[in-house]
């Protein structure tokens, strides 16, 4: 595509936005602001003035931190020289860092899975090659996700190949640990990588590399000049958010969405992609397809198009609630795909309803769902937050 006609002139290679704003208006500046074109100031210096901007710039460059906290762990730049982001070269450039010594993967996704098993491969090349396997919760249960069950096979076998790495012993697991600080060892072969158990007893684990494989978030600071409603948790649109936070989100439910819940109060800007999806860590390139398409017919104005969003998602089995979601639909006879309508419905009935409960049985009804089945997956998907009302007075059923 960058190759035809009507596109390659207007591809700029080895270019990289430093920032974004409005031609002569800042962020202060209210009157005709939609009326200015947008101006991308290069790294090089080089302005491109245009009428709408598509961000897809990802994450990768801006990965998370060590620490659980969200902070850096103490120590970590000190540390640097030890410590590689998701997804290195392990069978092909980074082999000297881990063959025949001890690595240790931090993180619970499917990037430290696939660190992971590469490096399992690694330890039946190079004698001595040893995995330590770092995560935060108290079981790696959620890290297997869906295995067999999962719609996307590859990802499934993931999970299973995963478990049977742990189940052998050829991947020590340190479960609950909760990073706070990396120490780089005299002599500099080496590095400490600390956590605090409860009892308040320091937990060190020394290894060789460290592979920080704990996700991304938003770089939003190319775009500090425009006018963005962020969603004060994930980072992304407060429409979006909702539909995508894993604290209390199925993510086999996620329905469909495009431009408009992509809308900031800034016309003409959109983030989509991973971008779009803040520091939630879910995203599957079929949602951005659909985000991109979306946008594009609304910026075409073909805003038919841009709100005919068609977007079926696989079960993802990344999400905690997924399976316990399945188990209630299975113990009460429910079609599969019961929890994403009764949740779209519950989603509709809202604005009919002073009382979330209200809006639940309200969708029961029109599915024929049972009502105590509807209490249990709304609360367990925890999309619609119904512990209290909009008022902050009427408690959730299913509590």
């Amino acid at each position: 595509m960058a190759e035809s006609p009507s596109i390659a002139p207007y591809v700029r290679y080895r270019s990289r936005v430093a920032a974004i704003s409005r031609l002569d208006v800042d962020r202060m500046r209210t009157a005709a602001r939609d009326q200015a074109p947008f101006v991308i100031r290069l790294a090089g210096g080089d302005e491109i003035i245009a009428a709408a901007v598509i961000d897809a710039s990802g994450t990768w460059t801006n990965p998370n931190v060590l620490g659980a906290n969200g902070l850096p762990a103490h120590g970590d730049a000190e540390a640097a020289p030890w410590i590689n982001h998701a997804l290195p070269d392990v069978l092909g450039a980074d082999r000297p860092k881990s063959a025949g010594k001890h690595t240790i993967i931090v993180g619970a996704g499917y990037s430290a899975a696939t660190t992971l098993l590469a490096l399992a491969d690694l330890t039946e090349q190079e004698p001595g090659t040893r995995l330590t396997w770092a995560i935060r919760a108290d079981a790696p249960d959620r890290a297997y996700g869906g295995e067999d069950d999962d719609a996307l096979p590859a990802r499934g076998t993931l999970g299973s190949g995963l478990r049977l790495l742990v189940d052998k012993g050829v991947v020590e697991l340190a479960a609950g640990f909760k990073a706070r600080a990396v120490r780089p060892l005299p002599g500099g072969t080496a590095a400490e990588l600390v956590a605090r158990r409860a009892d308040g007893s320091e937990w060190a684990i020394t290894a060789d590399t460290i592979v920080a494989a704990t996700g991304y978030r938003p770089d939003h600071s190319i775009v500090s000049e425009l006018r963005l409603d962020l969603d004060p948790v994930l980072g992304t649109t407060r429409l979006l958010a909702p539909l995508i936070d894993p604290n209390d989100h199925s993510c086999g439910t996620v329905r469909p969405h495009g431009v408009d819940e992509l809308t900031h109060p800034e016309p003409g800007y959109y983030a989509i992609g991973m971008k779009s999806y803040g520091r939630a860590p879910t995203f599957l390139m079929a949602t951005g397809y659909e985000q991109a398409r979306s946008v594009v017919a609304a910026l075409a104005g073909d805003w038919e198009a841009a709100r005919d969003v068609q977007l079926v998602l696989p079960e993802t089995g990344v999400c905690s609630v997924t399976l316990a979601v399945r188990a209630i639909a299975a113990d009460f006879g429910l079609p599969p795909d019961t929890p994403a309508r009764l949740l779209a419905a519950t989603s509709r009935h809202l604005s009919q309803h002073t009382s979330p409960a209200d809006a639940v049985l309200a969708a029961a009804a029109e599915l024929g769902v049972d009502p105590t089945a509807a209490f249990k997956l709304a609360a367990l998907a925890g999309e619609l937050r119904l512990r209290t009302s909009p008022s902050g007075d009427a408690p959730c059923p299913a509590r």
